[in-house]
């Protein structure tokens, strides 16, 4: 089916509002990547394929090995291209590898990759990255908005702006960001966050003030809460009392006692839970990992699939928290729809979802929009490290949503111009609304 003009132009006109991104800083990406550094190892043209379509060269047969050549900084950029050549025509079809294709035919005027042009792609990349190009990028050419970060920058090293829990962006109003309750309940980052807030940490009334602390100092300027932790385990945070978290606290604080992986997580489930009171407090949706895994090779799938499952009593226990179920949940989206429809407080993110598989994210538009309410999603997240290739997931997700509102109407289940209506809520009035990006948009501007 083809795409209606009228509905390509609305989607091409309309600005997004990006809901996840892991970009690091634009002053990192300035000062040039730092010595062993996985978010950053490289500057030149193999950096556009480091992040996701790192995963597919890896599933394609590229070894190791050949990737750690491939990435580093001590390797010529022409002599990279015989590591690469053999895979690349394995994923360039994927979604993963379109939107390296797409970003650097808009960014830098090739139409494609290859032994003659990797020196000359490496020259335009380092020319254009000058204080700013974040804003050029992801405004100017993407249509962006505002993005949502999650950063992964180590809190650790003096060169990032981070901490435990929060970065500190140069772009405040750009770069919104995530409040991470990783480590305050799931990897449990004691002695680090204890350091970082000044406070101590030897029971969990100490712990919970800890907790409280990063709230209070963070929480106004954040967007939502992030916690990733399915990769890890289940989504069956128990309601375990304080009597029984207490005791636990004190063994883990003093390192002394293991708890086994019953009590560790007993814990875990108390603190998480702790943590999203204190997010529905401060009106912070909660945003949740699901479904698929970045990498290769450890997915257990029989765990994926039971991340909806497990969040049914969570869902019924916070009847007032806003639960945004990422990624599409892929590939249980079908059972991420039945969940919208049916509970309230279940917001649907397709963040990733566009080149994990830009396919059924079609179809699972047009399915959702057919079954929950149209207020209750968000329709892009670039969920990248590298800004460039936010612009190629951008024109992968544009072409997916006009596709999926012109089959609706092909079809008969819409009229055009119900469609056109549509496409402003889904690709950004839900989110601004959700996320309260005006209210935060003023806070943030007063703060810096």
């Amino acid at each position: 089916m083809s795409i209606l003009p009228s509905v390509r132009e609305k989607v091409e006109v309309t600005p997004f509002i990006d809901t996840h991104e892991h970009l690091i800083e634009e002053k990192q990406r300035l000062a040039g990547p730092p010595p062993n550094e996985w978010l950053f190892p490289c500057d030149d043209w193999a950096y556009l394929f480091m992040h996701y379509t790192r995963n597919d060269l890896n599933a394609a047969g590229m070894s190791l090995k050949e990737q750690e050549r491939f990435y580093s900084m001590a390797v010529d950029p022409e002599d990279k291209w015989p590591v690469f050549a053999p895979y690349w025509p394995r994923i360039q079809h994927t979604g993963y590898g379109q939107a390296v294709t797409y970003s650097i035919r808009r960014l830098y005027g090739e139409e494609s990759i290859g032994p003659h042009n990797v020196a000359r792609l490496t020259e335009k990349m380092r020319k254009r990255v000058r204080k700013g190009y974040y804003r050029e990028i992801l405004q100017d050419v993407c249509g962006i908005e505002s993005c949502q970060v999650n950063s992964l920058e180590p809190p650790t090293d003096k060169r990032w702006r981070g901490s435990q829990v929060f970065c500190v962006s140069e772009y405040p109003t750009l770069l919104h960001q995530d409040l991470s309750t990783v480590a305050m309940s799931t990897e449990l980052n004691v002695p680090q966050l204890a350091a970082e807030s000044g406070l101590p940490a030897r029971s969990l009334d100490d712990w919970y003030r800890v907790i409280d602390w990063s709230f209070e100092r963070y929480g106004p300027r954040a967007v939502a809460t992030k916690n990733q932790s399915a990769y890890a385990r289940r989504l069956d945070y128990e309601n375990v009392p304080k009597e029984v978290a207490a005791p636990l606290f004190a063994r883990y604080a003093e390192g002394k006692d293991s708890l086994g992986e019953g009590g560790m997580k007993a814990l875990q489930d108390h603190l998480w839970r702790y943590g999203v009171r204190r997010a529905t407090e401060m009106k912070l949706p909660v945003k949740l990992h699901t479904g698929y895994y970045a990498g290769t090779n450890y997915m257990p799938l029989a765990r994926v699939g039971q991340n909806l499952n497990d969040l049914c009593p969570i869902l019924l226990d916070f009847p007032e928290t806003r639960f945004v179920l990422m990624h599409i949940t892929y590939p249980y989206q079908d059972q991420l729809i039945a969940l919208a429809k049916h509970y309230t407080n279940v917001y649907v993110d397709m963040c990733w979802a566009w080149i994990i598989n830009p396919a059924a994210s079609v179809r699972f538009l047009k399915e959702y929009l057919m079954a929950a309410p149209s207020s209750k999603i968000f329709t892009f997240g670039g969920d990248y490290i590298t800004v460039e290739t936010v612009y190629g997931h951008s024109q992968i997700a544009r072409r997916g949503i006009a596709q999926a509102l012109s089959e609706l109407v092909e079809e008969g289940w819409l009229a055009e111009k119900e469609a056109l209506a549509l496409v402003e809520p889904l690709m950004c009035g839900n989110a601004r609304e959700v996320f309260r990006i005006e209210e935060k948009q003023q806070i943030l501007e007063a703060v810096h």
